[in-house]
């Protein structure tokens, strides 16, 4: 049986020297940010307008919302909904597997012309810029690692999306069997929808190994980690701490 989290205390417990958090949500979308100042107003507005263009297009398409399958691609969509349709076709899934990471990106690239650091998290899925190192917690549920290793990410890798799937956490489709899956890429629409292909394609514990050569065959992903009961297993371009 799956468990749903529904509080977000882990909210509380991130802090970065010098910034002010703010939260800000509309409809669906809970926006929990980090900026030099508070950015409500703005942030409301690019929320609006990311919503607007995806809750029209998909008013036109309809087989955008319900496919598993990657969707066509539309010369003719918004700029977010192109870049939906482009990442989750590179990580062979449908194009609303990306769309907390791509909301994420669409504010965040929006509020870096009126801040230079932003931190945007939506139910898991976080853009970054900073001007120093962060360290992101990794929250996998029940598993005894939940929370005991993080991810230190480097000035020179941001802006950078940081995106997690699992089987076992919140309401999102997954046809795996994951504690967790951590993408990291360039691209929070990317790493958003490359977790949830990799996510699914973990049934048991010796799946596990198989993630690295997987995750190498989607273009864009820069590293991650997957964790199943007490296992883990790191890829590419990440450094992992205690915490």
């Amino acid at each position: 049986m799956m468990t749903t989290y529904r509080s977000r205390t882990y909210r509380e417990r991130i802090k970065v020297e010098d910034l002010v958090s703010f939260h800000v949500a509309v409809k669906e979308t809970d926006l929990w940010l980090m900026a030099d100042r508070n950015l409500e107003r703005a942030t409301r507005d690019l929320i609006f307008e990311c919503r607007m263009s995806l809750e029209h297009y998909i008013k036109t398409h309809e087989a955008f919302l319900t496919t598993l399958q990657p969707y066509p691609q539309d010369p003719y969509a918004p700029p977010m909904i192109k870049t939906m349709i482009e990442m989750t076709r590179r990580a062979e899934v449908g194009p609303m597997a990306s769309v907390a990471g791509a909301i994420a990106q669409c504010v965040g690239e929006g509020l870096l012309l009126l801040t230079d650091q932003v931190i945007v998290e939506n139910g898991g899925d976080v853009f970054l810029k900073t001007d120093r190192p962060v360290t992101v917690s990794i929250f996998a549920g029940e598993s005894p690692l939940s929370e005991k290793i993080g991810l230190k990410i480097p000035i020179h890798q941001m802006p950078l999306g940081v995106c997690s799937s699992s089987s076992t956490i919140g309401h999102s489709l997954s046809m795996g069997a994951a504690d967790l899956v951590c993408t990291l890429a360039s691209s929070a629409a990317l790493a958003d929808g490359a977790s949830t292909s990799l996510c699914n394609g973990l049934k048991k514990k010796k799946d596990l190994k198989e993630v690295p050569r997987r995750a190498g065959q989607i273009p864009g992903i820069l590293g991650g980690v997957a964790i199943m009961g007490d296992s883990m297993i790191p890829w590419g371009d990440v450094a992992l701490v205690a915490l």
